[in-house]
């Protein structure tokens, strides 16, 4: 699905494409194209035919999956980002693919999945809400409001894992095991997502420093400078994680041990009055206090104090 809009002078106009000619014939203008959805011939021929752009950023940007990536010559900028879909809002999250192209009194976006934050901007900017003063205001909002849904997560994460910790070293079980193991799985998918857009934030910073975009050389370094936060905090609280599930295993080691040392000197114990059970259950006829009165007391007490000796031993030997 295309979308067109056609900005001059402070005037907004949404349409279809009949503005790319009306803005051909402009001078100052600023037009801007949202594609949304699956890519077809149509979507593939505006880009190639009517907006000249690059073949192989075209196949690129028209993908449903691809790395991130920064392509930026003096008059044209391709940037392709991986931001969250506007249903993920904790570390369950999926990603969709957006494309942009910044040119010479345009911009276009393409995006596979509907993009709440987009569509409410191109709202304001049609109603004439929010101004926009170059392409270059575009990506930056873009750029900067993928980024902070990332750090948004992680924050969020970071006082759960504060919970999480207090909690295991009160009560652990298995719930909590499951619940580290996802959060890890998810941390390790959204460190490679970061560590890809914290090269393409760089890259776009550079490329305002190199070509002086003076109004908005601040801006991008400072999206660059919060991707690279973001990354270095997705590392840590995986760290975090990982040292917590250690935490877990050597706990759970820990405790069963102690249950089988219990269950060790339980068999020591018992092992000598086994044996004195085991040689006095024998049918002989020559059996030591076989006829005596007080034989079976005597054995009685034999195995008690027995077994009474073993456990103070262990217990001074702080095994009990």
């Amino acid at each position: 699905m295309q979308k067109w809009m056609l900005i001059q002078n402070d005037l907004t106009e949404v349409g279809d494409a009949v503005l790319f000619d009306r803005w051909k014939g402009l001078d100052g203008g600023l037009l801007w194209v949202d594609i949304e959805g699956p890519a077809d011939d149509a979507d593939h021929a505006v880009l190639v035919e009517n907006m000249a752009l690059p073949e192989a950023e075209v196949r690129d940007a028209l993908r449903d999956r691809h790395p991130p990536v920064f392509v930026g010559e003096q008059d044209l900028l391709f940037l392709l980002l991986k931001p969250l879909d506007s249903e993920s809002h904790d570390l369950d999250f999926e990603t969709q693919q957006m494309a942009i192209f910044c040119g010479d009194g345009f911009v276009i976006t393409r995006h596979s999945k509907t993009s709440e934050y987009l569509e409410t901007l191109w709202s304001k900017v049609g109603s004439g809400e929010r101004h926009i003063n170059a392409p270059y205001d575009i990506v930056a909002l873009l750029a900067r409001r993928m980024v902070q849904r990332y750090g948004k997560i992680l924050l969020n994460l970071e006082a759960r894992l504060d919970v999480l910790e207090d909690e295991m070293m009160q009560d652990f079980d298995e719930a909590h095991m499951h619940e580290l193991v996802g959060y890890n799985t998810a941390l390790r998918k959204m460190r490679r997502i970061l560590k890809y857009h914290v090269s393409v934030t760089e890259q776009l910073s550079r490329y305002a420093r190199q070509w002086k975009l003076e109004d908005w050389i601040d801006d991008y370094e400072d999206i660059a400078s919060q991707a690279e936060r973001f990354s270095s905090l997705a590392e840590l609280y995986q760290n975090v994680i990982n040292d917590l599930i250690e935490g877990y295993i050597s706990l759970n080691a820990h405790n069963l041990n102690q249950v089988m040392r219990i269950l060790t000197v339980v068999t020591v114990v018992f092992l000598p009055l086994s044996l004195l059970v085991g040689v006095y259950g024998m049918n002989f006829e020559n059996m030591p206090e076989l006829k005596s009165q007080h034989g079976y007391f005597i054995l009685v007490t034999v195995m008690i104090g027995i077994a009474s000796g073993l456990a103070f031993i262990f217990r001074r030997m702080k095994w009990l």
